[in-house]
């Protein structure tokens, strides 16, 4: 596989993973869900945290250019969770983010 797709593809599942995790203790606190909820919310955080890790490149550059898929991903849940169109500046905005995103991660390198 190409090593970039295989970057973007983890950003990607990652990112479900921390709204997974984040949406599930939303649902418990703001919903009036069970608080099982709790359970898997938290295994989705903590396999967020783990596939953060198989990065092999600098954690800093990591973190920042996975914000730009993570607002991708969020706008993307806006949309297929809670059912809200997005637009056209949350779709200008996902797409600036995820071009920050791949100049961080696959810009040229001298050191």
């Amino acid at each position: 596989m190409i090593p970039e797709l295989k970057t973007v593809g983890l950003f990607f599942v990652t990112a479900l993973a921390e709204i997974v995790g984040c949406y599930l203790p939303y649902l418990w606190l703001r919903e009036d869900k069970t608080s099982w909820l709790l359970v898997p919310g938290v295994l989705s955080l903590a396999a967020f945290a783990w596939l953060l890790s198989l990065h092999p490149t600098a954690a800093g550059r990591v973190y920042a250019a996975y914000g730009g898929v993570y607002i991708f991903m969020a706008i993307f849940w806006l949309w297929a969770v809670d059912g809200i169109k997005p637009t056209a500046w949350d779709l200008v905005g996902s797409g600036v983010a995820l071009l920050g995103m791949a100049i961080i991660m696959f810009g040229p390198r001298t050191a």
